[in-house]
Order: C-alpha cells, then structure tokens, then sequence
C-alpha cells in the first residue's frame, strides 16, 4: 500500500494518504483546508485516483479540505451519519467498508472525544486511524461537542484495544512530535488509559484536564458541518482553490492560468496550454545563450536571461504578463520561479517538462 503522513503546523493535524498500489486508487484522510495545494500536489504526483476524502470526525481546530478535495478530484466525502452535515456523500456509522483498489478500511464507532467520532482499521489490521479518540499517549478532550468521559473509554477498550498488538496507531493530531505508536504500546504505557486503568481513573482524569477551548471551535465547527464548503453557496470550486493559501501568495495571482502547485511547492503549468496563450504571457529562458542556440531550440519571443544571472537581473523581467519560466527540463526553471516569486512577480510559474517535454508535444518553437 502507499502510505504517506503529512502534518499540518498551524493546528498540529495528521493527514494520512492512503493508495492501492496496483490500480493507484486511495483514499485521504482528515485533510486540512490550508494544505489542500501541498496535498492536492502529492496526490497527482503520485498518480493516486482520490476515491474518497475521509474525517475521522468533525474537528473543532481546522477546517476540513474535503470539499476543496472533492472539488478537485470528484471523490466522495465520508463522515460519520450522526453529524447530519451537509455535502457528505457517504454518511458512516459502525460497520462500514470503505474500499479503493484492492485495499480497504474497516469503519469502527469510536465515539467520547465527539458523539461522532470514527476510526478506520486497515483489512489487514495492521494499521489504525483513531483521529482523537486514542492519541499517542494520551486521548482526546470530552469536555465539548458531545463529549463523553465514560464513552470514550469503551471506545478505546472495546474498539481499540482489542486490536493486534503490533496495530500501528495513526492520530489526528500530536504537540509533542510523536508520529506514530502501537496498540501494545498504548495498552501499556498510555497514562490516562494504559497499564490496568479503571474507567473511574480514566473518567476522574479527562474531567480534570482543564485545557482552554479551541481557538478556531467557532468557525471551524459550522464550517466542517458544511464539509469545509465556503459560506458562500455561489463561490465556484475553483475561486475556493485559488483562495487556498498554499496555492500563491494571494488569490488573485493564480486565477491567470490553469497553476499547478506541486508537492515541492512550486507553481507549474501545462506547455499546451501556454501554447495556445503565447501573447499573453512573458516566456523567460533561464538557460545558457549556447542551450538557447541549441538543438532543442527556443520559444519565440522568449526573453533570455541565464539563472547565473538572473537574481541580479529581476528588475529586467516586466510583471505586465505572467511570466512563464523556460529550461531545458523544468529543473533550473523551478529555481526561477523561486527567484521571482522571492523578487516579488506574484504571477509565476514554471512551464512543466521544458524543452523537452515541449518538443515532445511537436509543439512549435
């Protein structure tokens, strides 16, 4: 299975991505809306087919990306029933089978932390998603959203805890740094429900946290009851994923073409479509003149400056049109959108594949 864990700073959220290695099929897992370029980019990159955008409950510290996902990529969004949110094409309670490719995730009600909590196992038991129910050392907070002390502890008990010991256990969230742990490990060593605790233990202590309420519960909340669907019935999906801060320093600079964000976090562009766009964008070749002279050739029109040169040269470059930056691969090219973005040319992008992939295409040059 591909498997990748991503982490969001802002909120200390866990996003797990999860593919079928044979059909690319794969699923994703408590997404954040802020990090909807950086995972949006690791997805096409890995030729994943997003099937289904999953939480593994309606989160009171972010804003989900399930609908920038959906979006995106036309997958279905899945969330436990007993929310009645809106946008939710999957509505899951206990008992549930979430399939992609040949791989699949078992749904199990894990409810204390919220009144809707899930945790999805993997067809092997190998691997569990317990979102705040069960943390790494520690279980979520029960003192809002329908939280409930006692529930919480038969969730874990019962749900959790009777997994295989070497179960790796996945959370939503950690402050410590903690990536990962183990059924075993939790079993024993948890302090609020491992090494023998009665429920009275567990309950006494969840009732005594006394932590502060989220900061972002009041808008978080109504807005992952719409799936993180923007307050704005009318706004299209693709204003939404242009106002993705990930995606450009601001919304407006990225409405100019088709920008891809990638991974790496850097802007690319298909070379068809600036094929059919040459008049109105600024091509700027950021190879050597004896690459530029070369076989490959160049784009006509194109403004020569090498990428040796091209940090003390930004004041040349006009921010009239968007600027489309040229190599011979998109390597060196991808520098140069850095450079200028850096300068401060908001409307950047590196023209994917370069040279190469333009003459590939037959395109003219």
């Amino acid at each position: 299975m591909i498997f990748r864990q991503l982490f969001d700073h802002v909120s200390s959220t866990y996003t797990y991505l999860l593919a079928d290695e044979g059909t690319r099929d794969g699923v994703i897992i408590d997404c954040v809306f802020e990090q909807h370029g950086r995972d949006a980019g690791l997805i096409r990159e890995l030729g994943v087919t997003l099937r289904t955008v999953l939480d593994t409950h309606c989160h009171a510290d972010h804003v989900t990306g399930a609908w920038l996902m959906k979006a995106a990529f036309g997958c279905r969004i899945g969330l436990a029933a007993v929310y009645r949110a809106a946008n939710v094409d999957l509505p899951l309670a206990a008992g549930a089978t979430i399939r992609f490719g040949a791989e699949a995730l078992e749904v199990r009600a894990t409810p204390g932390h919220t009144n809707g909590c899930l945790s999805f196992v993997t067809a092997a038991h190998d691997r569990v998603f317990t979102g705040d129910a069960l943390l790494v050392r520690g279980a979520g907070r029960t003192d809002f959203q329908g939280g409930d002390a006692q529930r919480l502890y038969h969730s874990i008990r019962d749900q959790l805890f009777t997994l295989p010991d070497g179960c790796a256990v996945y959370p939503a969230h950690d402050y410590e740094g903690r990536t990962a742990s183990t059924i075993a490990e939790e079993r024993a060593f948890n302090p609020r429900i491992g090494g023998g605790a009665q429920e009275e233990d567990f309950v006494g202590t969840m009732r005594n946290l006394g932590l502060p309420h989220p900061k972002q519960l009041d808008v978080a909340v109504p807005a992952n009851l719409r799936s993180g669907k923007p307050e704005d019935e009318d706004a299209p999906a693709e204003a939404a994923l242009a106002a993705t801060p990930s995606s450009g320093s601001s919304g407006s600079s990225m409405s100019w073409g088709p920008v891809v964000r990638t991974y790496a976090g850097l802007p690319e562009i298909d070379p068809e479509w600036v094929a059919s766009h040459r008049q109105e964008v600024l091509l700027l070749d950021v190879r050597s003149r004896a690459e530029f002279d070369g076989e490959l050739g160049h784009l006509e029109g194109a403004e020569l400056i090498p990428l040796d040169e091209l940090r003390g040269r930004t004041a040349e470059v006009s921010a009239d049109k968007p600027v489309i930056v040229v190599c011979q691969t998109g390597r060196r090219a991808a520098m140069g959108t850095a450079i200028l973005a850096k300068a401060g040319v908001t409307r950047v992008a590196n023209l994917a594949g370069g040279m190469v992939r333009w003459r590939e295409l037959g395109l003219p040059s």
